[in-house]
């Protein structure tokens, strides 16, 4: 039998997920190999994402050589990917999610602590390294005079950099850090209350072409349904809100015995004003609760949020 042909980036991390992923498919009697693929956001290290084309950069490539059947699937943070898939694509399977929360990491392994210990710790003007805008709109409001430096590169150099001095802290998804074994350098996992994750974050999804029943049946049985539905929800709030990169948009979905509860944040960039809904839905309409929130949140002021910056840029 043919190998199926994964397509990822060439992180630590992306390759952590690949590679699960491969081992998955071969767990249940297919046959993976793995191609790697340098994107856009690997070969423009230097620059904020928001000034070149945000996090579909990480995805573009490989997207394009699914597309053109250079590659059977594409394995990506969900976080990274478009709210619209290219025509062609879809989303067959995730696997089980990891922690979605933010984590704030200090300097040289800082002792863990809770989250307020940790802002004590930082004092009160600290230079938090984080180029997501998500992440500062949010943090801005328990950290106004804290100042906020974009940072690229991979984990280990992310840390590096904090622990040689360049600033008081790192916020990094927990996810990542956990799955490359780093979850000691995480000094607090910073409440969903305080910052709310991005769409997707701490879920790993499978792409494939719409048309190919033989890689959707390969990855069938890795499918996550409980995953699958937070992602859906997630994403469609995305979706609904009008999509775009590098927004101050959090949400994530929550299962609990009557289905899902979804959560959702609009801030402005200074974090002063930030619009927060809930909704409740059953487990088999994920888009339509994450739809309905959307609207909810459209019509309470957060479209005019997000129209503003679309206009700025």
């Amino acid at each position: 039998m043919t190998a199926l042909k994964i397509g990822t980036r060439g992180s630590a991390l992306a390759l952590w997920q690949a590679r699960t992923v491969a081992a998955l498919i071969t767990k249940a009697g297919g046959h993976a190999e793995i191609v790697v693929i340098k994107t856009g956001g690997d070969r423009l290290q230097d620059a904020p994402l928001s000034e070149v084309g945000g996090k579909r950069l990480f995805v573009k490539e490989i997207e394009d050589a699914l597309l053109t059947a250079e590659i059977d699937l594409a394995v990506h943070s969900a976080k990274d990917m478009s709210a619209v898939l290219p025509e062609g694509l879809a989303i067959a399977a995730v696997l089980p999610r990891e922690d979605p929360r933010d984590a704030l990491v200090l300097g040289n392994g800082t002792a863990v602590v809770d989250f307020n210990a940790a802002l004590a710790h930082l004092g009160e003007m600290p230079a938090i390294a984080t180029g997501s805008v998500r992440r500062i709109a949010q943090l801005a409001a328990v950290l106004p005079q804290a100042t906020f430096a974009p940072i690229r590169g991979n984990v280990d150099t992310r840390l590096r950099k904090l622990d040689a001095g360049d600033y008081e802290a790192l916020v990094l998804a927990a996810a990542g850090l956990r799955r490359l074994g780093l979850g000691a350098r995480i000094t607090a996992a910073i409440p969903v209350e305080v910052c709310m994750p991005a769409p997707g974050q701490g879920i790993v999804a499978i792409e494939i072409r719409a048309d190919d029943p033989r890689a959707r049946d390969a990855v069938a049985s890795v499918n996550d349904a409980d995953a699958a539905a937070s992602l859906a929800a997630e994403r469609a709030v995305v979706t609904a809100l009008g999509g775009g990169c590098q927004l101050p948009l959090g949400a994530i979905a929550v299962h609990d015995r009557n289905g899902l509860t979804l959560h959702a944040v609009v801030s402005t960039l200074d974090g002063r004003l930030a619009i927060r809904r809930t909704a409740s839905g059953p487990l088999h309409d994920p888009e339509g609760l994450g739809a309905r929130l959307a609207h909810d949140l459209a019509r309470s002021g957060a479209g005019e949020i997000l129209n503003q910056l679309r206009i700025a840029d």
